[in-house]
């Protein structure tokens, strides 16, 4: 499995995480805790983020970065190939399939890749025919902010196995890790878990090495 390690200040659903995170401090950490990627969160109201932050990491670190934010503009896509990341966030929820399929093709066509999230199952079909680099399924519901941890795995277990899939939200531990390898997930995001340690770098290696399963 690996572990994308994201900074992140603050959230709607926790509120302050770790207002004073020094955002290069903990991507190198992270980095150094074996993180396979670093995560950035650039929206600045709700998390507390900045493009400053994306730059900063992305000439820190030799992993790839990941720009997540609300990400609706081409515009977007050119700021964070601008700051230095690797690929860019897409919430399906949040745009409609024409939209969201011309903003996969535009990121591509920048070197950008994609990571396309979804929630629910009647988002998935649309996520997959927009052939993004990979698929997020998030456990939270943008909308209650609710954790639904056996939907997610349900849905992991669902996408095509030549699929890279990510596991968002609610993974705190090492068990939680091995639960959606379990579902079949090749990657899994981990925010507050990490970003409210005092030793970021412990915190991610402590997630680390969890055998992968593949999906049928």
């Amino acid at each position: 499995m690996g572990i994308i390690a994201e900074i992140k200040r603050r959230s709607p659903s926790q509120g302050d995480i770790r207002p004073d995170l020094d955002p290069v401090a903990y991507a190198v950490r992270y980095a150094r805790g074996g993180a396979t990627a670093i995560s950035v969160l650039t929206e600045e109201v709700h998390f507390g983020g900045s493009l400053a932050d994306l730059a900063a990491c992305s000439r820190a670190v030799r992993v790839p970065t990941l720009r997540k934010d609300f990400i609706i503009d081409e515009l977007q896509l050119l700021e964070a190939v601008a700051a230095g990341a690797s690929a860019i966030l897409l919430i399906a929820r949040i745009l409609e399939p024409e939209q969201l399929a011309s903003l996969v093709r535009a990121a591509h066509g920048l070197g950008l890749g994609t990571l396309v999230e979804v929630h629910a199952a009647r988002e998935l079909d649309v996520a997959l025919a927009a052939a993004p680099t990979a698929i997020g399924v998030n456990a939270r519901d943008l909308d209650t902010f609710t954790i639904a941890a056996p939907a997610a795995e349900r849905l992991i277990a669902r996408v095509p196995a030549d699929v890279l899939t990510v596991a968002e939200s609610g993974l705190g531990s090492r068990s939680d890790i091995e639960r959606v390898a379990a579902a079949g997930a090749d990657l899994a995001l981990v925010g507050t878990s990490v970003a409210r340690q005092d030793d970021p770098e412990q915190a991610v290696r402590a997630l680390t090495g969890v055998t992968r399963h593949s999906r049928a």
